[in-house]
């Protein structure tokens, strides 16, 4: 029996699914807000093709449906990039059934801008670090509201003791002249940051479980300089690494590639290309300070860029953009047994 081939387009909400259904010559079978099920969404495009060609914006819980639909319908599904989609349509008004057309159209053509769709694997060891990287915030945030509440009452330990250490907490208890109601909110927080300690080293450990054994993983953790957090982040937020065609375009990826702003015979750089993941560029420029005090070459390459009278930021964003596209060929070979 002869295969009917449709295009679908699926503007994804909570709620619902608007689902735009076209034919190849690019006629609108059907155009109508649908339940976000995909037995529902089979069962509606199922009226008129049987094999189907579906793209849906990135989004949260898009993938989840994506996924759902090639397992379970064997639907062929591309996520698209939503900055990409937005600037490619022709009008600046916004509805459910342009946006649902207009991908369904440019999955009918073949100028879908595609995005990688991560793995449930990933997806789910995305959430964990995204998790444990909140934390550390949460810890950071409470440790600045107690250093505010002690520079308001103009306390300071001497000079010899450092912040956070056990001696520290001794100068605090039994020194710091506080008010009670200072004291009692300061409590609040300490109580708070050892909470936050107890759920990082619980987040810290099912991070190890997870990625025991991950080839990847392990070989990032070979490298003098990156510790477990990195190590997984980088694999959580990145995927895959054989999923680029060169250590370039891993590094722009990762946001750490100069943004030019050049015009006529102004030549001028604008600092890192605003891209990619803030928590992924993050983790990078906080290796790269490691890289930079544990390892020569690295230490050397920022001496001279300083020496050169480069700010020790704009070395170490150097440091980063290097050495992301050195591991990109290094990790090829573990990238494929990953």
């Amino acid at each position: 029996m002869a295969t009917v081939r449709v295009f679908v387009g699926l503007d994804y909400h909570d709620a619902g699914v608007q689902v735009c259904v076209l034919d190849p010559q690019g006629r609108v079978l059907a155009n109508a807000a649908c339940p976000n099920d995909a037995q529902a969404l089979a069962e509606f495009v199922g009226r008129h093709g049987d094999q189907i060609f579906a793209a849906v914006e990135a989004c949260t819980g898009s993938a989840d449906l994506a996924d759902e639909l090639v397992g379970r319908f064997g639907w062929s599904v591309d996520l698209a990039h939503p900055g990409y989609v937005r600037r490619l349509k022709q009008t600046p008004d916004k509805t459910d059934f342009t946006d649902a057309r207009l991908l369904a159209d440019l999955e009918r053509v073949g100028y879908l801008p595609r995005v990688w769709t991560a793995p449930a694997a990933v997806r789910d060891l995305r959430e964990v670090v995204r998790y444990r990287h909140q934390l550390a915030a949460q810890r950071r945030a409470a440790k600045v509201r107690v250093r505010a509440l002690l520079r308001q009452h103009r306390q300071k330990p001497p000079a010899a003791v450092r912040p956070w250490t056990i001696a520290w907490h001794k100068w605090l208890r039994e020194q710091a002249a506080l008010p009670e109601s200072t004291r009692w909110v300061i409590d609040r927080h300490l109580a708070e940051l050892a909470d936050l300690a107890r759920r990082t080293k619980a987040a810290d450990a099912e991070l190890a479980r997870r990625t025991a054994g991950d080839p990847l993983v392990e070989h990032l953790l070979a490298i003098k300089g990156i510790g477990l957090i990195t190590a997984v982040t980088l694999r959580a937020e990145i995927g895959r690494f054989d999923r680029f065609r060169s250590g370039k375009q891993l590094a722009r990826f990762c946001g750490l590639s100069p943004r030019n702003a050049s015009s006529g015979v102004r030549q001028a750089d604008a600092g890192l290309i605003r891209a990619g993941s803030p928590l992924l560029r993050m983790i990078v420029m906080e290796a790269a300070h490691r890289l930079a005090r544990y390892q020569p070459h690295w230490r050397a390459m920022k001496a001279a860029l300083v020496g050169r009278g480069k700010p020790a930021g704009v070395a170490v964003a150097a440091v980063a953009n290097r050495w992301v596209r050195r591991l990109f060929h290094q990790v090829q070979p573990v990238a494929l047994a990953a």
